[in-house]
């Protein structure tokens, strides 16, 4: 069993799928050991890092990788098996901000209400108990949440030379924000250039069914999977999901 570890410096951390160079190369039946930051680059640790201070767009949403698999080619499929993901800190993050989210007015859905404020809420991580650790802003309540640890972005580079953002979801996969991408699923994903070169990050500690207010329990994880090719098998449109027995 060929096993490969891999931690990016900050500087080899990618913002698109597609547009880069392959950070190394594995062979099918690779098991990746991988570091993935949170979408805010662990720039966001205190309720005081407001996002629109300490990031800088659109240096937002980073994922580990590319990564090139040998043989890989236009027409096959990359079966990415998620054996374990595991919050990296023992903290996280999520926020509210103005005009983005569905529970704010945004440039494409007007609401009557006043935007929501820019606002930061830090979860304590206990691995042990398995919680997130909510901890209100305006009072003293507390309540410990059952940790679901996913990926809210995995997907390969698009066809046709193409770059897009990572925040962006399309055929390609990239920014899904599913909660079924847990530990014990396999991601499909079509291969659209030579080696598919395939990336992951956005980890959640846990979310429910899409990010309401735009956020989830923004976490680093540590995350295991192994990468299987599928030859001659094309996998068309979106990325295809399906919970390993």
């Amino acid at each position: 069993m060929n096993v490969v570890s891999f931690r990016p410096e900050p500087e080899e951390l990618s913002y698109t799928f597609g547009g880069r160079p392959a950070v190394g190369k594995v062979r099918p039946g690779t098991i990746l050991e991988l570091y993935t930051e949170d979408c805010f680059g662990g720039r966001v640790q205190t309720v005081d890092d407001l996002p629109s201070r300490v990031c800088e767009f659109p240096y937002l949403n980073p994922v580990t990788g590319p990564f090139h698999v040998e043989g890989a080619e236009p027409g096959d499929t990359l079966a990415l098996h998620f054996i374990k993901i595991t919050p990296a800190r023992d903290w996280a993050v999520s926020t509210t901000f103005p005009h983005f989210g569905a529970l704010t007015g945004t440039h494409t859905t007007a609401m009557l209400q006043p935007p929501l404020e820019e606002r930061v809420w830090r979860y304590d991580i206990d691995l042990d108990r398995n919680v997130a650790v909510y901890h209100a802003r305006n009072s003293d309540f507390s309540v410990a949440l059952p940790l679901d640890p996913m990926h809210g972005t995995v997907g390969v580079a698009p066809a046709a030379n193409e770059a897009r953002m990572t925040i962006t979801p399309d055929a390609h996969g990239g920014n899904m924000d599913t909660p079924e991408l847990r530990a014990g699923v396999t991601v499909y994903l079509g291969v659209n250039v030579e080696g598919g070169m395939f990336s992951i990050g956005d980890g959640h500690g846990l979310q429910g069914h899409g990010e309401v207010c735009g956020t989830a329990v923004e976490s680093a994880m540590n995350t295991v999977v192994a990468v299987e090719l599928i030859k001659g098998w094309p996998r068309r449109g979106r990325a295809w999901r399906t919970t390993c027995t």
